[in-house]
């Protein structure tokens, strides 16, 4: 059993912190597939609103995989 000291404690609270944040943006880029997905589909289409949409997208998928990458332990090889 692992001693519950202040730096686990921080350990676990960061971690919490971040599987929220993980999750806000997972919902976030979900809700973008959402909007892009009904823009396209209704005319007149703006580009330039879609376009800067699929970039914010791309933008958050990159916090994703970096979120993801900070929740898992390194491997020592």
């Amino acid at each position: 059993m692992v001693p519950c000291t202040i730096t686990t404690v921080a350990m676990d609270l960061d971690l919490e912190l971040i599987r929220q944040k993980l999750a806000a943006v997972q919902s976030e880029h979900r809700d973008l597939d959402d909007v892009i997905e009904r823009l396209s589909d209704h005319p007149p289409v703006d580009q330039l609103r879609i376009q800067r949409l699929k970039k914010r997208k791309l933008l958050l998928k990159d916090q994703i995989a970096q979120l993801e990458s900070l929740l898992l332990p390194d491997i020592i090889a």
